[in-house]
């Protein structure tokens, strides 16, 4: 019951944090371990390549939960030291990888996620629901990558 109510509660701060105006990703997603409260030793920072470039709200939205709960699942579960995150603004995409030098995800919880837990089906589902790729790389010991990819042509704001 315990786990059931907090993740609600992780659900109604997800909410919130989107309504609060994700408009700078790389500001938002700097954010993160402070706004869930993280007590970590890890080494963070955020990266940005190429020329940032406006989404369309509901596609910044989903790209900014997918990487949040990412985030959230390594610093609960990783034991990471050194955590990272690049926006690399590309001229047909926007990539977006977090990745983590901590424990990895073994190859039964990859692919089939980990029981009571939907942070890896919800950022898979997230990313289909706005067109995006969602690939998931991790070796047990070796850390993992998640990264998604969205087509500009999808994503950015029609320029006037």
């Amino acid at each position: 019951m315990r786990q059931v109510i907090d993740e609600g509660r992780a659900s109604l701060r997800n909410l919130r944090a989107s309504d609060s105006g994700v408009d700078d990703l790389e500001q938002a997603l700097s954010r993160v371990p402070y706004d869930i409260g993280v007590q970590h030793g890890a080494a963070f920072r955020v990266a940005v390549e190429g020329q940032t470039r406006p989404f369309r709200a509901i596609v910044r939205d989903e790209i900014y939960r997918i990487a949040r709960e990412a985030l959230v699942n390594v610093y609960q579960h990783s034991d990471a030291r050194n955590i990272e995150v690049e926006l690399e603004y590309g001229s047909r995409e926007l990539r977006v990888i977090v990745r983590d030098d901590g424990r990895g995800i073994g190859s039964d919880v990859l692919h089939a996620g980990r029981e009571g837990h939907w942070g890896l089906a919800g950022m898979r589902e997230r990313a289909e629901s706005i067109g995006a790729r969602l690939s998931v790389r991790s070796r047990e010991g070796e850390g993992t990558e998640i990264e998604v990819v969205i087509p500009n042509s999808i994503g950015t704001e029609a320029r006037s």
